[in-house]
């Protein structure tokens, strides 16, 4: 369902992301059947996002420039109903990068929090070792996504080898996936932007709609795994892309995990 609402409407996904991950996110985005646009002067963020389907906020190579981009264009969203998905790549990892995710919290109205649960943890205040911009901590991940979703009153969805989403009442989880989506660079971010693909046609069905945006993801990392297995990641990251353009409604349906 979702699928098909994405490739008939095709719509523009406003993607404010990081420099490592700018065509990655572009192709992935198109394979999926969505429109990628990248604009980041404040000069005209605010006039991006307000003709978006849905806004990708993502700071993996953060500047005080950009953080101030990224809040005219939050607000702009906000003003007129396009969801909001922040990726706050490496918070806990520096100051900087905790305080200008939860600036964001603080000052636009975010739809959904994505990131994994190092990162998760830092912005709700629980004491984790983070390494870089790949957060990794122990526990629970259904308690770090319900605390998340209950402070900052937004949907929550924490990956990792389960994903879970919470809304801070109810969690839903999602096992699809393969651990070569985590030896290619981009696919965490391009996650980000296939949520606001998902979101921009889920129309009231915001939970529903990730659960399904997570699941096609896995599946595609799944099947391009078995086809490229005995080739490597380079060969494992094109067919990702295939299979992003690929899959259909029903595969989602029979293959969630």
């Amino acid at each position: 369902m979702y699928l098909e609402k994405i490739r008939q409407e095709n719509p523009l996904i406003h993607s404010m992301t990081n420099v490592v991950v700018t065509n990655f996110t572009a192709n992935g985005l198109l394979a999926l059947g969505a429109s990628p646009v990248m604009a980041y002067a404040k000069e005209e963020v605010a006039d991006m996002a307000k003709v978006a389907g849905a806004l990708l906020l993502n700071i993996g190579t953060l500047s005080h420039e950009q953080v101030e981009a990224m809040i005219i264009a939050g607000k702009s969203a906000n003003e007129v109903g396009v969801p909001v998905v922040l990726d706050p790549v490496g918070a806990g990892a520096t100051a900087l990068r905790t305080e200008s995710a939860k600036r964001i919290l603080e000052e636009v109205n975010v739809t959904v929090l994505r990131g994994n649960a190092g990162e998760i943890s830092s912005l709700v205040g629980i004491e984790v070792q983070v390494k870089g911009v790949d957060g990794a901590v122990e526990g629970e991940y259904t308690e770090i996504a319900s605390e998340a979703a209950r402070l900052f009153k937004c949907l929550t969805v924490v990956t990792g080898e389960v994903d879970i989403v919470s809304d801070g009442h109810e969690n839903y989880a999602v096992a699809n996936g393969h651990p070569w989506l985590t030896k290619v660079v981009g696919t965490g971010c391009l996650l980000g932007g296939i949520l606001a693909s998902f979101l921009a046609v889920a129309k009231g069905e915001e939970v529903n709609a990730l659960q399904a945006g997570l699941a096609y993801y896995g599946i595609a990392a799944e099947k391009a795994f078995e086809r490229t297995k005995e080739q490597g990641i380079a060969s494992f990251q094109i067919e990702f892309l295939n299979q992003l353009q690929s899959l259909t409604d029903q595969d989602v349906d029979q293959l969630k995990k």
